[in-house]
């Protein structure tokens, strides 16, 4: 229910992080909440955009901690340690978007995701995207992007998945180091924890394996997908380095 309000407790172990963590951040004024009675009420629409931005702003150290912590508080969501293979099938991979802006990139996916029959509302979940991006662009450095839903609420999705799709141009979507974007991970999932885990370990998979250029240079899906389990696996071993 994105509209719920969550006490400063809720927060910390929606977010994987200690309570005084959080009071911190509350402190700081670095996460949306607003003082009621004395005590800091965070809305859940606020926390989700604020923690999904958080993440993939997050450099290397903070990054492999804090995806130590999800890793923890998702092993019963997720049958393995790899995410990759549970998300992913070989059919969710797409080689040739033919969107030549953001715009119409979102419509693409949106139809692409809509595509795998787990989509309940397609209108509502174009929307949501267009509204994530808005907020702030999901771009990442060196040529990736995540774009997800602004909103996370159940009924959307009839299970979680991930779409992993490239463009056949370069497309500018807000990507902090000024550069076009061609890798785009249309982010799907049920859970809230999972998604944002889920966040973190492409995050992770980027900083700690070359999935970009492996993922541009593929001839076809299937190598596509493979390079995608690869590059996981690789995270995973260099996950501590």
């Amino acid at each position: 229910m994105p509209f719920r309000e969550m006490s400063l407790n809720e927060v910390a172990d929606y977010l994987h992080l200690q309570p005084q963590d959080v009071e911190t951040l509350v402190k700081r004024g670095e996460i949306p909440h607003e003082k009621r009675g004395g005590r800091p009420i965070f809305r859940r629409q606020d926390v989700d955009a604020w923690a999904s931005q958080r993440i993939l702003g997050l450099e290397a150290r903070p990054l492999k901690e804090y995806h130590a912590r999800t890793t923890a508080a998702t092993r019963k969501l997720v049958p393995g340690e790899e995410l990759m293979p549970f998300l992913v099938k070989p059919q969710y991979v797409i080689t040739s978007l033919k969107g030549k802006t953001r715009a119409s990139i979102l419509r693409e996916l949106a139809r692409l995701a809509d595509a795998t029959g787990l989509v309940s509302d397609p209108q509502e979940l174009l929307q949501s995207l267009e509204q994530r991006e808005a907020l702030c662009p999901t771009g990442l450095p060196g040529g990736l992007a995540v774009p997800h839903p602004r909103y996370h609420v159940p009924y959307l999705f009839e299970d979680s998945f991930l779409l992993v799709a490239r463009s056949v141009q370069d497309i500018p979507f807000g990507a902090p180091d000024g550069e076009p974007t061609r890798l785009f991970f249309l982010l799907a999932c049920q859970d809230e924890r999972l998604h944002l885990h889920t966040l973190a370990r492409i995050c992770l998979m980027a900083q700690k394996s070359p999935l970009v250029p492996l993922l541009l240079e593929a001839p076809d899906a299937e190598t596509m997908y493979q390079n995608l389990l690869a590059c996981e696996t690789e995270a995973l071993q260099r996950k501590n380095d």
